[in-house]
């Protein structure tokens, strides 16, 4: 990811510290214990209704069964076999065949990857499986103890990671970028004609929404990015907009005067529009009134 990309996004994203094969670090947020026990409480859930339609099925098909066939042993293999599934099958094939994410994860924007951002392997999904099942939740080893320790674990680790993750590898992050309103540059005085005369047809909105980031963010960089990243954003602004500015200014002006314009006339926009719909609401009350059954023409 370049560094121009980087200032485009929202503070605090990117705190999961991941870096690619290629040594590019990732703007990734990790995901912390309140969405991951929100995720874990869902795929509880979800579990738990699995589990009740296994069992009806196999209610259904031991019932078809010769009288004695069925044993004591052969209960104990087929609970056995049930809990496996659903303990640890469930979330091993969840996270294989769906990107990394269970049913919970994916309701609440999370995801398994690897340390390097890549997608979670088959041995890591079940390393994640069988840790979480002996020592954390259900936690077969030690219960109580065992789960002060995996949420101790969490609480402690810069990124948010469990038992699990820490012994396959893996990381929970968001997919779901955070997002915080941000505050409209005000307008250059002696660049306010300038940007009047601007034609902003051709200006995205993913373009504009990455300049109010930078100029929201610029304090924070150092030089010289902080001017190169001006520079870049300026050169993709002024190959969609006209005229020219006047010379003479640093770029950042230049980009603060052209999303102040932007804002200014979405503003007088929208204004417009209100105006307008309720001129057309306050006449409709007259006009029902006077096409009223039983009034004379």
């Amino acid at each position: 990811m370049s560094t121009a990309a980087r200032a485009w996004t929202a503070p605090g994203w990117g705190d999961a510290g991941l870096v690619s094969g290629e040594a590019v670090e990732l703007d990734v947020r990790a995901a912390r214990i309140g969405s991951r026990a929100l995720a874990l409480l869902l795929d509880v859930l979800v579990q738990l209704a699995a589990g009740l339609l296994l069992a009806a099925l196999a209610g259904l098909v031991l019932a078809a069964l010769p009288y004695g066939v069925l044993d004591a042993a052969m209960e104990r293999a087929l609970l056995t076999v049930g809990l496996v599934l659903l303990l640890v099958g469930y979330p091993v094939l969840c996270e294989r065949f769906n990107d990394g994410r269970t049913p919970g994860k994916a309701a609440v924007g999370l995801r398994v990857v690897s340390l390097d951002g890549a997608p979670v392997g088959f041995r890591q999904s079940l390393t994640r499986a069988l840790v979480g099942v002996a020592v954390e939740w259900p936690g077969l080893v030690l219960p109580l103890l065992s789960w002060a320790v995996g949420l101790t674990v969490m609480l402690s680790d810069a990124r948010g990671r469990r038992l699990g993750d820490l012994a396959a590898g893996t990381l929970v992050v968001h997919t779901r970028p955070g997002t915080r309103w941000r505050p409209v540059p005000a307008m250059v005085p002696e660049l306010a004609g300038w940007a009047y005369s601007l034609d902003l047809s051709r200006l995205d909105a993913e373009l504009a929404l990455a300049v109010r980031q930078y100029l929201a963010r610029a304090n924070g960089f150092s030089e010289p990015a902080r001017g190169e990243l001006a520079r870049l954003l300026w050169r993709q602004v002024g190959a969609v907009t006209g005229p020219p500015p006047p010379p003479g200014r640093p770029e950042v002006m230049y980009l603060a005067a052209v999303i102040a314009e932007r804002h200014r006339r979405a503003r007088r926009r929208l204004a417009g529009e209100r105006a307008l719909t309720g001129a057309l609401w306050s006449q409709l009350p007259s006009a029902s009134a006077d096409d009223r059954p039983g009034r004379s023409g």
